[in-house]
């Protein structure tokens, strides 16, 4: 090989390091995004034009206009207003719910995964039952029981995330509880609850990061689900899907009462998974390898 292909050979390989390590173009894309959806969330009530329950019932399905950014709704109310306020349920509802299952999921995947045998069949036994069920049938049965309202909701997203995680954490655990470092800490003494914690969990951490934000997107589909059919957050206050089922009646009449509360969700839905990508290519080292 001659000296000009070795140069071209090395500068190849030094711009495909420098590839490697610029930011993944969808993580970037997908936090500005969250980021501003989240910011409107938080700042709504002082840059919202009106009271999102307020009625002017002389201006019921009105279009876009100058008055009305977006329209107004059957009652009369401010779409832009309402759009705003019911961005804070889909996320506060959503990733709290994804926090839920992330946080008590690893716990169970780290025990199964530890102690093996009974606690593992029984806990692996649960979790199978609960994968063999639709996301939104256990939510629906959930929220049934303890009644429509966030904390509701919370719960039943949270434990129909749940599987995931726990199974993640579980074969991360499976995984090290062979390793060297975790023999020598038990050989010295260390208790149970300190390998689980020092030793084994930081391992998992990436990658129940990552599960995070693939389930964010979920969650905010299952919050609006549920808000649309009425369990959710509860009327007059404002939120995405309860938005869109109180449009469907005057679809003949206004499009923009669904239009735009649809749009809102599309548009966190990708953001969120357009971040979800990005943090997967970033913190998995295969894929990191392959970009190099």
């Amino acid at each position: 090989m001659t000296q000009a292909e070795l140069q071209d050979q090395a500068a190849s390989k030094q711009q495909r390091r420098s590839r490697a390590k610029l930011p993944d173009l969808r993580l970037l894309i997908g936090a500005i995004g969250v980021g501003i959806i989240v910011l409107l969330a938080l700042v709504a009530p002082w840059i919202a034009p009106y009271d999102p329950n307020a009625q002017h019932l002389a201006a019921r399905l009105r279009p876009p206009s100058a008055q009305y950014l977006l329209g107004t709704d059957h009652l009369g109310r401010d779409l832009l207003s309402r759009l705003l306020h019911g961005l804070r349920p889909s996320l506060v509802s959503g990733l709290a719910a994804v926090m839920f299952a992330g946080v008590l999921g690893t716990a169970i995947g780290v025990v199964a995964g530890y102690f093996r045998g009974v606690p593992d069949a029984i806990i692996g036994r649960v979790l199978d039952l609960l994968i063999a069920w639709p996301a939104i049938f256990i939510a629906l049965a959930l929220v049934l029981l303890l009644g429509p309202g966030p904390t509701g909701i919370v719960i039943a997203i949270g434990l129909s995330e749940l599987p995931v995680f726990a199974r993640v954490a579980r074969a991360i655990t499976l995984a090290n509880t062979s390793l060297l470092h975790v023999e020598a800490a038990i050989s010295i003494g260390a208790s149970t609850p300190r390998i689980m914690i020092r030793h084994i969990l930081p391992f998992a951490i990436p990658p129940l990061i990552v599960q995070f934000a693939i389930a964010a997107p979920q969650a905010v589909v299952a919050e609006a689900s549920l808000s649309f059919l009425g369990l959710g957050t509860q009327p007059p206050d404002p939120s995405l899907g309860a938005m869109v089922s109180n449009a469907l009646l005057y679809l003949s009449r206004s499009l923009y009462g669904a239009l735009f509360p649809i749009a809102a969700i599309a548009l966190l839905i990708l953001c969120l998974t357009l971040f979800a990508d990005g943090l997967q290519e970033t913190l998995d080292p295969k894929r990191r390898m392959r970009r190099a």
